[in-house]
């Protein structure tokens, strides 16, 4: 049986009868002071529906906000902040929210208080202020905790759930659950100790265990195996390591033996060096007896050659001495000879130096009467002072006026670089404030830092896309006036404006990926495929179109005021449609008044209605309006018109103002006259300095030319006196006494004659002392020679003898060392032997030693044998402790296999045993919610259902996949669609709304929670929905209780926050409808208990009484 959408509700009561109808839990009344936009204020809210509205801003949303945090609830589930202190109100230290809850019967009635401290709590960026608050319920201070069991275990209050509990910041987030999300959020709603909720996580956890189990199973069972492998092996090795220890006995037998047949051998070798020693030493002292005689022998002789070297020393240093000082003598002789020659020579040069002194004193006569002839014919050195004096004086006359002509040019040109340094920085100013779009672009990109990121990004990489990429469309566009600015920026949504456009769906990803994914900045792409600009679709035809210029002042369409590339204004008209809109001029805002609405409501077809957009502009006050017109999907598709005034364009507003540019034009304007005047008088200035620059010219060459003569006269006078020093030198030379040196020489000449003499006597002398020492020496060579032959015969002899003793005395000694080093080596090898096998004092080790070979090749074959087996076998001396760990071990893990079969049939049965009540419970209530759904989606002239979409069934195992279960709203809106999944991807924001609510609305009888909240639902529904919704939340709401003697068994309490409803809603006299108005503003009354509602309408009734009365005067 259907239910009623307007129920029979009992008359509206009062006192203590209204106390008696709140459900325990529900809130009798909420007190806030400084919380947000309350400075202090109270309200009761009924016990049924309560209708919260306001206008926005008011302060409707913060009462869902005070009832969560003061049942104990954190700001994030409020989707709105992360610390409680930021709901402070601004300039208050500390805000308070004061909630009553209807009591259970003959139960305490309960107050909770929580206090919001600014000064309290952590400070900083990650702070969450969870100290900051203060909780007390009936005036006693509580733990936080304390009034979360009493809201949800006492109450069965949950704040937390968004099926009783949805705040306008998590509305979106409800309507884009997933089907597994929405059944979480429906279990917990459908019971008060969520116990569906808690048997869905058993079952989660149940076949999360079993499947661990498996593994767990399969891990043993691998496990098992491989111990199974390792023990095998681990035989293997403990086989081997017995002969390996085998062959380590055997090895120190083989080298026992070795030691003991090592020690014999050494010790026979030592007896026969001992006899070897005895004969070498016998033989030795025989051969020592004949050296004694020959060795005499040569002492003597080397005696006698000793005496006779002495001699031949003596007379050798005889013949050098004598042999010196007769060279000496004759290289002195020599030098006599030599000056004698000189001397001789000089005495016949003293008349030839006379002759020639003569000759020159007649040339330099000549050249020095040829130079005064030169210098007598040059003018007087006064006339030639006097000329270079005048040509100096103006020389100097002109140069002073040159330079004073010089500086007035260096002004003329200084005035004349500042003019135009001027000029051409003002042309540049100009010329740079004429690129309007350029200056505007920069504006843009200064304003907003991420756009300027991308948009450099996007320059510097253009060569990584495949086509050309255009953008941000703000920048690409060019409007032709302000007016067009102005209507553009209004119409194209901010996020279009900034969006890129690229030519292929590659550039998009590749766009996506490196400026969205990898550096995380904001972009909006376009993509127009290929860069292919289509002919605009217009909206009118041209008779039609020619009919508004004509008779409303229309001008044309949004896309013909501003130029842009093809491809960006294909995105702008798909995205924005503006090919579509229209331009008016004054005119057509009349006409707006008039019948042009209705005009361009109707196709030009008659078929029906169709939306516009025209952007005009009031010719009285100069205000410029949008007209936008937009017709209904649901119901009679009526049409609404909106009008909202057009604000200045900030991103395509002008670079540059007009003042401006028009200032920096005529600053241009009058440095150009300037320089131009500057011109003619630096130009007749340079003209009169180059004039100058002529005549000092010429007197600089006067003066040089003066000089040069005057230069030449003093170089002429210093050749004459040259020529006349050099005469005199030449007279004096030839006035010189000749006889007084001829007689110097003479005397020289007989002095070196006589001392050439001498020393030819002198050489002579020591030259016949020379040849008798000779001769002595010659005798005593001959003799030594006899006696160096006998020498050298006997000490051949001598030498022959020694030689083969020392060969004997060699083979002795190292006989000698032989034995001593054998004898060594044998007290070693016995030690050794010894301390290997102490066979003395053990008969067994001897008897066993016996019984080895004694030959030293047999015992190192053997010895090698057994050193290879026990190396070619590695030493594992853990391998018997690993052994037995591993048979240990491989029992322990067969235990526990047959321990995990166990296990995992125990599971499988508590899953089978636990799953069937939970379906069963989930089945009934899915299938009530699915049939008031349909009934109430049905009503609205559309269809729906509520389903369970359960997980895949693994085929041959108990496996259900029970976190993968949900439930499904399927809708749909139009007779020829089908149903769908509710999805954001589908459906429009309204459709999800009215999805939302029936299906809250369907839930409304199994919820246990005493009050729910929903804020803002039904914006974005249109008219015929908003009111076929609020008939439903109010027939549900407002039903009669479900036991007569109890009120307070209704469907419990409920807030509906709205900043508008619909006139002449239906339900809205029913007695258990409240109507909360907010009225929170500057200019409301200091305190809310001055509200009257007697005198407001008093006030209202005498004001339209007043103005009637003025109007019949």
């Amino acid at each position: 049986m259907s239910e009623e959408l307007v129920s029979s509700s009992p008359p509206r009561l009062t006192g203590e009868d209204k106390l008696r109808h709140y459900k325990p839990g529900s809130i009798r009344r909420v007190k806030l002071k400084n919380f947000l936009t309350y400075v202090d204020v109270e309200f009761k809210p009924g016990p049924r529906l309560n209708v919260v509205i306001g206008p926005n801003g008011t302060g409707k949303s913060t009462i869902l906000c005070a009832i969560c945090l003061g049942l104990g609830g954190q700001p994030p589930l409020l989707g709105r902040a992360d610390d409680a202190r930021t709901f402070i109100m601004h300039e208050k230290q500390i805000a308070s929210i004061e909630i009553e809850i209807a009591p259970h019967v003959d139960q305490p009635t309960h107050i909770i208080q929580r206090v919001i401290d600014r000064s309290k709590g952590a400070i900083g960026r990650s702070a969450r202020g969870k100290a900051a608050s203060t909780y007390f319920i009936n005036g006693k201070e509580v733990k936080v905790k304390d009034v979360e069991e009493l809201v949800s275990e006492t109450y069965k209050i949950a704040i937390d759930n968004l099926c009783t509990f949805l705040p306008q910041d998590r509305v979106g987030s409800f309507s884009g659950f997933d089907s597994k999300q929405l059944l979480m959020e429906t279990e917990k709603s459908v019971s008060g100790t969520k116990h569906l909720y808690n048997e869905h996580q058993r079952l989660i956890q149940l076949e999360d265990e079993m499947k661990n189990s498996d593994v767990h199973l399969n891990t043993v069972k691998s496990t098992l195996k491989e111990l199974q492998e390792q023990v095998k092996s681990l035989e293997q090795e403990k086989d081997r390591m017995e002969e390996r220890q085998k062959a380590i006995e055997n090895l120190e037998l083989y080298k026992m033996k070795h030691a003991w047949v090592l020690y014999d051998n050494k010790r026979k070798e030592a007896l026969e060096v001992k006899a070897q020693k005895k004969e070498l030493s016998t033989r030795l002292k025989v051969a020592k007896k004949k050296e004694q005689p020959l060795a005499q022998q040569v002492a003597q002789l080397e005696q006698e050659l000793s005496k006779g070297k002495k001699r031949r020393v003596a007379l050798d240093r005889e013949i050098g001495a004598t042999n010196k000082e007769w060279h000496m003598c004759l290289t002195k002789a020599e030098k006599c000879q030599d000056r004698i020659d000189t001397e001789t020579c000089d005495l016949g040069l003293i008349d030839s130096a006379q002759r020639r002194a003569e000759q020159l004193v007649v040339d330099r006569q000549r050249q020095f009467d040829d130079q005064m002839g030169i210098y007598n014919q040059y003018p007087p050195q006064e006339d030639i002072d006097k000329k270079v004096s005048e040509a100096q004086n103006e020389l100097r006359t002109t140069k002073r006026i040159m330079t004073a002509k010089h500086k007035e040019v260096q002004q003329y040109q200084i005035d004349y670089r500042n003019q135009e340094s001027d000029v051409d920085r003002l042309n540049r100013n100009f010329v740079r404030l004429k690129d309007d779009k350029a200056l505007r672009n920069q504006n843009i990109l200064m304003r907003d830092n991420n756009m300027q990121q991308v948009y450099e990004w996007v320059n510097q990489n253009r060569k990584l896309f495949r086509r050309k990429i255009w953008g941000p469309i703000v920048l690409e566009v060019d409007t032709k006036d302000n007016n067009a600015a102005n209507f553009l920026e209004n119409h194209v949504s901010n996020a279009v404006l900034k969006s890129y456009v690229v030519e292929c769906r590659e550039d998009y990803h590749l766009l996506y990926r490196e400026v969205r994914e990898k550096r995380k900045w904001k972009v909006n792409i376009q993509v127009v495929e290929g860069g292919r600009v289509a002919e605009p679709r217009r909206m009118y035809s041209h008779n039609m179109m020619d009919m508004l210029k004509r008779e409303h002042g229309v001008t044309g369409y949004l896309d013909e005021v501003f130029d842009a590339p093809g491809p960006v204004m294909q995105a702008l008209q798909n995205t924005s449609n503006v090919q579509a809109v229209l331009i008016g001029g004054e005119s057509t805002y009349q006409s707006l008044q008039g019948d042009l609405c209705g005009i361009l409501n109707r196709k030009e077809d008659g078929s029906g209605q169709r939306p516009y957009a025209i952007f005009t502009s009031d010719p009285r006050s100069g205000k410029k309006y949008k007209y936008t017109s937009t017709i209904s999907r649901y119901g009679r598709r009526e049409a609404s018109l909106r009008v909202d005034e057009i604000t200045n364009a900030r991103m395509l507003q002008p670079g540059v103002s007009p003042a401006e540019k028009e200032r920096v034009e005529r600053d241009l304007r009058a440095a150009e006259e300037a320089l131009s005047q500057v011109q003619p008088s630096m130009d007749a200035a340079v003209e009169a300095f180059q004039e100058l620059q002529s005549e000092t010219q010429k007197a600089s060459y006067q003066f040089a030319e003066a000089k040069k003569a005057r230069r030449e006269v003093i170089e002429h006078k210093g050749k004459v006196d040259s020529y006349r020093r050099r005469l005199n030198e030449a007279k004096k030379e030839a006035d010189k006494d000749n006889v007084t040196e001829k007689k110097k020489h003479i005397r020289n000449v007989k002095k070196y004659v006589k001392m050439f003499v001498t020393e030819l006597e002198n050489a002579s002398s020591r030259y016949d002392s020379y040849l008798l020492a000779t001769q002595k020496l010659t005798g005593l060579r001959m003799s030594e020679g006899g006696l160096n032959d006998s020498l050298s015969i006997s000490k051949q002899s001598l030498k022959e003898l020694q030689r083969s003793n020392e060969t004997l005395e060699r083979q002795y000694q190292h006989s000698e060392a032989q034995f001593k080093q054998i004898k060594q080596q044998v007290v070693a090898l016995k030690n050794k032997a010894t301390q290997m096998a102490d066979i003395m004092n053990d008969e067994d080790l001897k008897d066993k030693l016996e019984d080895l070979s004694t030959e030293i090749g047999t015992l190192e074959g053997q010895i090698e044998d057994a050193d290879y087996n026990i190396r070619n076998i590695q030493d594992n001396p853990q391998v018997l402790i690993l052994y037995a760990a591993q048979k240990k071990k491989l029992r322990d893990f067969s235990d526990q296999f047959e321990n995990l079969k166990d296990f995992k049939g125990a599971k499988r049965s508590e899953l089978i045993a636990c799953m069937e009540p939970y379906e069963a419970a989930l089945t009934n209530i899915t299938q009530k919610v699915n049939a008031k759904f349909m009934n109430y989606m049905k009503e609205l002239g559309c269809a729906g259902e509520v389903r369970v979409c359960k997980g895949e069934h693994e085929r041959g195992e108990d496996i259900y996949n029970f976190k993968d279960w949900g439930i499904e709203i399927r809708v749909k809106f139009r007779e020829s669609s089908d149903l769908q999944v509710l999805s954001a991807r589908v459906h429009s924001g309204g459709e999800r709304s009215v999805s939302t609510i029936m299906y809250l609305m369907a839930m409304q009888d199994m919820m246990v929670s005493p009050f729910r909240c929903v804020d803002e639902i039904n914006q974005g529904l249109d008219e015929r929905n908003e009111r076929l919704v609020f008939k439903r939340i109010v027939a549900n709401s407002t039903m009669n209780p479900d036991r007569s003697n109890d009120p307070a068994s209704h469907r419990g309490q409920y807030f509906l926050i709205t900043p508008k409803l619909l006139p002449n809603l239906e339900g809205m006299d029913t007695a258990g409808v409240t109507v909360l108005c907010i009225f929170n503003g500057a200019y409301n009354f200091k305190r809310f208990g001055d509200w009257n509602i007697g005198t407001m309408i008093d006030t209202i009734q005498s004001r339209k009484r007043r103005k009637l009365e003025e109007e019949s005067e």
